[in-house]
């Protein structure tokens, strides 16, 4: 075996170990953050008792509809993270810009799915609490991505990030995927 070889598989298992890294990474802020935002702390305000709407299944259809899309973006926004060898975790994020896939629509798909769950939760149960705890949470939200999420990544990418800030809406989805311009 070469030297050249050698050093390729090297490399290989580095960026393989990196991968699982940012899956196992990825997967426990899953658990940590939204998995506590939108599922722990609406079981303690809602007790996840279901509220008679009086025979109203479409307001439950909507609601569970609700949820499944929220979880849905909510599983493809944080596999992008972990396809690019990062996490969503501030401590550890990705070697590269994410984006693709709901990056291309709206900025912060992750925050918007997250309360969704929350306000679909709010019907589901019909819980006024949970409605006041999203508008908390949106509010929180908004402060943390202005003060810090968007300075920090105007510094770590520089024009790359300013050009997808200025062509991606950062809470209300675009109609059509942005292309990002090739390097």
């Amino acid at each position: 075996m070469t030297a050249r070889c050698g050093a390729a598989i090297l490399t290989r298992m580095t960026q393989t170990g990196s991968a699982a890294r940012a899956w196992i990474g990825t997967v426990f802020f899953l658990f940590l953050a939204p998995g506590v935002v939108a599922g722990l702390i609406p079981w303690l305000i809602s007790g996840w008792r279901r509220f008679d709407w009086g025979g109203g299944w479409v307001v439950v259809l909507v609601a569970w509809l609700m949820i499944a899309a929220g979880a849905a973006f909510l599983l493809h926004a944080f596999a992008l993270f972990a396809m690019h060898r990062g996490t969503p975790a501030p401590v550890a994020p990705t070697e590269t810009l994410v984006v693709t896939g709901v990056y291309r629509f709206v900025r912060n798909p992750m925050y918007l799915a997250v309360l969704t769950i929350i306000l679909a939760q709010a019907l589901l149960f019909g819980s006024w609490w949970l409605v006041l705890y999203a508008g908390i949470v949106l509010a929180a939200v908004v402060a943390f991505v202005k003060g810090y999420e968007e300075p920090t990544l105007a510094s770590t990418y520089g024009e790359q990030y300013l050009d997808y800030r200025r062509n991606v809406p950062g809470w209300w989805p675009r109609l059509s995927p942005w292309q990002a311009p090739e390097p």
